[in-house]
C-alpha cells in the first residue's frame, strides 16, 4: 500500500500541479490507487470547449476541498485512453466521485463551483447522517436550504425504506435522521416515525397513509423525487433533465439573463408574478406542477421549436414532451389567468404542441441546428464563413473535377471515333 502511494506521489510530482492549483493531473497509475480514499475527478479532452470553460471552476473546487479528505484531479482522456475505457466515459467533461473500490457517482447538475462542491460533500459521507445535538439542527437549517429528515427510532419499515431511498438519491440531496426530542423543538410532530422535507423555511411531511405501507417504497421514492427541488427553481441545460424526472408539468417563466446574471426589471416582475401563483396555491398545484424560470431563451426556444417573445410562459409535459403555450399576450397575463391556464392543462382542454414522434424529433434537430448556425454567424460571421465555406468549396471542386473529367473523356472518345472513320474511308 505504502509503495503504491509513493509511486503515485512521485508521478504527481513529475507531472506537477495544473496551473499552480490544487488539481492533480492523473495518469494510468491512477487505476492502482483509485480505491484508496475519495476522489473527485474530471475526465476531459483538450479540444473540448466545455472543458476549457470548466477549468477555472475546477481549480476553485480543488482549492475549496483542499483541507478535506477529498482529492481533486483530472484526466486527459486523449492521452490516457485506458482510464476513459475503464470508467466508460462517453462525453466531455464528465465529473465522477470515487469512494473506495466499488462506489462511484456521476455528477449531473450545473457545472458551478457551489453545485460541484455540494455534490462532493453529499456523496463523501453516509447516505443518512445523524443529528444528535439541537444546535446541529439549527446550523443545518441556516446553511442548507433543502434537506430530508427522518424522525423516529432506527427500526421498522419506514426507517428501512428511508435508508434505501436515501442511498438512491444521495447524489441529489441531503438526508438526515433526527431524534424526536430534538425535532419536536422545531416542528410539530405527529406520532413518530415520520419523514419530512425542509425547504423555503417550511416543513412538509410525507403522508404514509396516502398509499399505505404495502407500497411504501414506491410512494416514498416518488415523494422524494418530486420534493428534491425548491418550489420555484432556476432551470438550466445542466439540470433540466433532473427536473424533468419529477414527472410533473414544468411551468417555466422565460426571461433573458445576461452574462452577469442580470435580468431586466420588467422580466423580473413577470417572473415574480409566475412565482406568486405557486406560492399562494401550493396545495392546489404542487402535486402536478414544478414551477421555475429559465434565463436562457435558447433553451426555451428549443423546447417550443420557435422563437418565443420575451418574457413568456411555457409549460412542458415531462412524460410526453408536449408543451403548452397561453393564448394571452405575456403583458396581459395575470395570476388568475395563469391559474385558469394551468387548470385547462390538467383537464386536457388546453391545446398541446410538439411531442415525441419521429417527425417532431427530426424538426427539433433541424431547428436546433439552424439556431446554432445563426448564433455562430452572429458571434463571428468570418469564422462561420470559413468553417462552412471551405468544405463547400472543396466539395464544389470535387464535383466540378468529376464532371469535367467525364466531358474530357467524352471528347477523347469522339476524336478516336472520327479518326477510325477517316482510316476506313
Amino acid at each position: 500500500m505504502n509503495i503504491l502511494m509513493l509511486l503515485f506521489s512521485i508521478s504527481v510530482l513529475l507531472q506537477g500541479l495544473v496551473d499552480s492549483s490544487r488539481v492533480l493531473e492523473l495518469s494510468d497509475r491512477f487505476l492502482d490507487i483509485k480505491k484508496d480514499g475519495m476522489w473527485l475527478v474530471m475526465f476531459y479532452a483538450p479540444w473540448c470547449a466545455h472543458c476549457k470553460r470548466l477549468e477555472p471552476i475546477w481549480a476553485h473546487v480543488a482549492q475549496a476541498l483542499y483541507n478535506t479528505n477529498i482529492r481533486v484531479g483530472r484526466v486527459d482522456c486523449t492521452r490516457f485512453t485506458n482510464l476513459a475505457t475503464e470508467f466508460n466515459i462517453a462525453g466531455f467533461p464528465t465529473i465522477m466521485f470515487l469512494k473506495g473500490d466499488t462506489q462511484q457517482y456521476t455528477f449531473r447538475g450545473d457545472r458551478t463551483k457551489e453545485e460541484i462542491i455540494s455534490f462532493a460533500i453529499r456523496v463523501s459521507g453516509p447516505p443518512v447522517q445523524q443529528i444528535t445535538r439541537p444546535e446541529s439542527l439549527e446550523n443545518l437549517k441556516a446553511t442548507n436550504p433543502l434537506f430530508f429528515a427522518y424522525v423516529g427510532s432506527y427500526e421498522g419499515p419506514l426507517w428501512t425504506t428511508y435508508s434505501e431511498v436515501a442511498e438512491r438519491f444521495q447524489p441529489h440531496g441531503f438526508f438526515y435522521s433526527v431524534p424526536p426530542e430534538i425535532a419536536s423543538k422545531h416542528v410539530w410532530l405527529k406520532d413518530p416515525p415520520a419523514v419530512l422535507v425542509y425547504k423555503e423555511n417550511s416543513h412538509y411531511f410525507f403522508d404514509v397513509d396516502e398509499k399505505g405501507w404495502l407500497e411504501l417504497n414506491s410512494s416514498l421514492t416518488e415523494w422524494v423525487n418530486s420534493e428534491r427541488f425548491n418550489t420555484f427553481v432556476k432551470v438550466t441545460r445542466g439540470n433540466i433533465h433532473q427536473v424533468l424526472q419529477t414527472n410533473k408539468y414544468l411551468v417555466l417563466a422565460v426571461v433573458n439573463e445576461n452574462k452577469l446574471q442580470e435580468v431586466p426589471i420588467e422580466m423580473i416582475e413577470f417572473r415574480d408574478m409566475i412565482k406568486s401563483v405557486i406560492m399562494r396555491n401550493r396545495d392546489k398545484f404542487h402535486r402536478w406542477f414544478q414551477f421555475g424560470w429559465v434565463g436562457s431563451p435558447e433553451l426555451a426556444n428549443s423546447i417550443a421549436m420557435t422563437e418565443l417573445p420575451l418574457p413568456y410562459l411555457l409549460v412542458l409535459n415531462s412524460t410526453t414532451n408536449h408543451h403548452h403555450l397561453p393564448d394571452d399576450e405575456p403583458h396581459r397575463l395575470t395570476p388568475d389567468a395563469v391559474q385558469l391556464f394551468l387548470e385547462s392543462i390538467l383537464n386536457q382542454s388546453a391545446p398541446s404542441y410538439g411531442g415525441n414522434t419521429m417527425l417532431v424529433r427530426m424538426y427539433r434537430s433541424y431547428f436546433e441546428a439552424r439556431s446554432s448556425l445563426s448564433e455562430m454567424w452572429k458571434g463571428n460571421p468570418v469564422l462561420t464563413s470559413v468553417l462552412f465555406g471551405l468544405p463547400l468549396g472543396f466539395l464544389s471542386l470535387i464535383c466540378y473535377s468529376i464532371c469535367c473529367a467525364d466531358i474530357m473523356d467524352a471528347d477523347e472518345d469522339d476524336d478516336e471515333e472520327d479518326e477510325t472513320h477517316e482510316k476506313k474511308e
